[in-house]
């Protein structure tokens, strides 16, 4: 799979990602607005854990952000099961050098479309931890409506948070 950017891609993941992985994900500015499962500090054993899994992947749900150099970033979908088989959740991040250029905001509108063209998805969400302003306006641009709150939906850094809900719906659907 494959999505241009403009200067960016979004493209399957590549074992040869491990080291800018970690160069841009072991960083705490990135891993505190992620679910605990993405490491920090991000070493190489857990770039090449990721990638044994998303290289391998079928169908691909993960994909890298990248550079024609080099992979800056990843966002994907997790599926549901059983009545939330045709729902995914979203989640995405990028390394700090690239914020506030736009990238995500495209990345996230253009995946979202590839998404409910080609995979079997009419509902894609997002949670996000309340104070996440730039990810909070990343999915707000990309067309994605707030559905709630979560109330103490998740304990993250010693913390009890509220965590936002976020849903596009694949036209035609509702």
């Amino acid at each position: 799979m494959r999505i241009e950017l403009g200067e960016y891609v979004i493209r399957d993941w590549a074992s040869e990602d491990a080291e800018a992985i970690v160069r841009h994900a072991n960083n705490r500015k990135v891993a505190t607005w992620l679910r605990d499962r993405f490491p920090f500090p991000y070493r190489a054993a857990d770039a090449s854990a990721f990638l044994s899994v998303a290289c391998r992947q079928d169908p691909r749900t993960v994909f890298a952000i990248a550079t024609p150099d080099e992979a800056i970033g990843g966002i994907g979908l997790d599926f549901g099961d059983d009545v939330h088989r045709f729902s995914a959740e979203l989640g995405y991040w990028l390394g700090e050098p690239f914020w506030g250029r736009g990238i995500m905001t495209e990345a996230v509108r253009r995946f979202t479309a590839w998404a409910f063209e080609h995979l079997e998805v009419y509902r894609i969400s997002a949670a996000v931890f309340d104070g996440n302003v730039a990810s909070i306006r990343v999915l707000e641009k990309a067309g994605f409506a707030r559905e709630g709150r979560l109330r103490a939906g998740a304990f993250k850094n010693g913390r009890v948070l509220d965590q936002l809900l976020y849903a596009k719906i694949k036209e035609g659907i509702a």
